[in-house]
């Protein structure tokens, strides 16, 4: 069993909780680098959409897993991220300039649905931000030839400095360093007081309320603070999948966005990236078993979607705290073993006294 003595202030306000946790990271961090260099293309272009999924779920995170407010319309940022980013391009706006301008966009639009929708709590919220979702995708079909409509249009390539941005390695650096950035300023929005607010937040809006934070003011940065990194993701996404239309962006793509941090692990920043794992690896394996099944069920529309949903039903019953809080419970297990005690993660039903009034 690892026991970690600290000496200072400051190791409470570290990324890493020691050292070993930090030198596998670097390990990791290496060995990412140098994949591009040895994978063939086709796998390079999988880690690349991996960490796209990633940057997405991070945004969804720090709104569901960090504040405590549900969205099923994140597919809509992804959508105005993308569309904004290649519009800018194709008006001559270089590529970094315009992801940056296509994440401030959508960050923008997430205050203005903010201010709007972050009155509503549970599932009235849901419903409008579906709602949301949907007017973008109308919005977007109807267009014209500002967003391509239903043709939609194809994303252009841009070269700079002899080098061209499709390129699976360069894209794959992009990405990787994209997610990097990211996950880094989220772990330090976490440890700073507007962090601290948001899980407070999530924890008991009263309680919160009661010790001076402001809900509607914290919510509403939070909600534009996601949209802006999950618009982020959208315009990487634009040159993955290299042709844009209405449809790749639908209440699909919203319910695997919050597949993801569900079955990943609410409230943990390694439970995006096992969520993206899942999320990416899970239509892989359909389309494997899609052969082993009756022609009667495999050739049904809809199947991926059913999968999804129940996969989604399951972990909400029978394994809230994700992927991430069943490998903690593995992890205790053999660190404890032979004394561990099956009662150690038993659930248990308590409220505070400010949770109990009506």
């Amino acid at each position: 069993m690892l026991f970690v003595f600290k000496t200072a202030y400051e190791q409470d306000f570290g990324l890493f909780k020691h050292a070993i946790q930090r030198n596998c990271y670097l390990v990791l961090l290496v060995l990412l680098v140098v994949a591009p260099f040895v994978l063939e293309r086709f796998y390079i272009g999988e880690l690349s959409e991996l960490f796209i999924w990633c940057i997405a779920g991070t945004g969804l995170m720090l709104l569901v897993g960090y504040t405590g407010l549900v969205s099923l319309g994140h597919a809509a940022f992804m959508a105005l991220g993308a569309y904004t980013n290649v519009i800018l391009n194709k008006y001559g706006v270089p590529f970094p300039i315009s992801i940056i301008l296509a994440a401030f966009f959508s960050g923008a639009c997430g205050l203005v649905i903010g201010v709007a929708a972050l009155r509503m709590t549970g599932i009235y919220l849901a419903v409008a931000t579906l709602a949301f979702a949907y007017i973008v995708e109308k919005f977007i079909g109807q267009g014209g030839s500002f967003t391509g409509g239903h043709r939609g249009f194809r994303v252009e390539n841009f070269e700079y400095f002899g080098v061209y941005l499709n390129d699976p390695v360069v894209f794959y650096i992009i990405c990787l360093i994209t997610l990097l950035v990211t996950l880094w300023l989220l772990g330090n929005l976490l440890r700073s007081p507007t962090g601290r607010a948001f899980v407070a937040i999530r924890d008991s809006e009263i309680s919160a309320q009661a010790m001076g934070i402001d809900l509607v003011r914290y919510k509403t940065l939070s909600f534009a603070l996601s949209a802006g990194i999950t618009g982020m993701a959208g315009a990487l996404y634009a040159y993955k999948i290299g042709y844009l239309y209405p449809e790749t962006f639908t209440i699909f793509t919203s319910i695997k966005l919050l597949m993801l941090v569900v079955v990943g692990g609410l409230g943990s920043m390694h439970g995006i990236v096992f969520g993206a794992m899942f999320i990416s690896l899970l239509p892989q394996i359909i389309a494997l078993v899609r052969d082993l099944l009756p022609i009667w069920i495999s050739q049904r529309r809809g199947l991926e979607p059913f999968v999804f949903g129940s996969i989604l039903i399951a972990f909400l019953i029978f394994e809230p705290k994700g992927i991430y809080g069943r490998w903690v419970k593995i992890r205790l297990f053999f660190s404890q073993f032979p004394m561990y005690r099956k009662s150690t993660f038993k659930r248990q039903k308590s409220f505070l006294r400010t949770e109990r009034v009506h």
